[in-house]
């Protein structure tokens, strides 16, 4: 699977954020494994129809041809008042529209780190069930609390101890693309 495209999406625009630290954990984990690019959704515009309908924006445009070139995506799932940020559910929006769709049919995997008790359980959750229609979801998550603790001031992940359960999950994952036929 050594030719395998992995698209890091992190949920907030936050320079120093713990899902793109995560992702980042993620993709110098998976190195050697897959190639992970890292994706901004700082320059996506709010979902509107009509400019749809007239043509994606650059920024929309591009990040569908980044799904599209993509076998998986690999979210970082942000969690603001219980479910997922508004720029992730703005960017999933933009992604679902036709025409060819680049999310139809696209596997995924959720990881989240939060600073509160439940290491965004509650926005992986709704992602799911916003994703349902459209992705392949691996049924396995990760669940990071205590971010704070566990992520430097810049945003890296500097626990040993996440750091072995991101890789763990990433071997899941790894298996999961593996099954559904990824990167072939």
């Amino acid at each position: 699977m050594s030719g395998l495209r992995i698209l890091a999406i992190p949920g907030s625009l936050r320079r120093a954020s713990f899902n793109r630290g995560l992702l980042v954990a993620a993709q110098e984990t998976l190195s050697g494994r897959a190639e992970v690019e890292l994706f901004s959704l700082a320059d996506i515009p709010l979902y509107n129809d009509d400019v749809r309908l007239e043509g994606y924006p650059e920024p929309v445009a591009q990040l569908r041809g980044a799904i599209e070139r993509a076998d998986a995506l690999l979210v970082g799932a942000t969690e603001y008042n219980f479910g997922p940020s508004g720029v992730l559910k703005n960017a999933i929006d933009w992604a679902s529209r036709p025409p060819g769709p680049p999310l139809a049919g696209k596997p995924y995997g959720l990881v989240g780190a939060s600073t509160g008790g439940f290491g965004t359980v509650r926005a992986q959750l709704v992602l799911r069930q916003i994703l349902y229609m459209h992705a392949l979801g691996y049924p396995a998550s990760l669940h990071i609390s205590g971010a704070a603790k566990l992520f430097d001031e810049e945003g890296r992940l500097t626990d040993e101890e996440t750091r072995r359960s991101l890789s763990d999950f990433l071997d899941g994952f790894l298996a999961f693309l593996a099954r559904v036929g990824a990167g072939k």
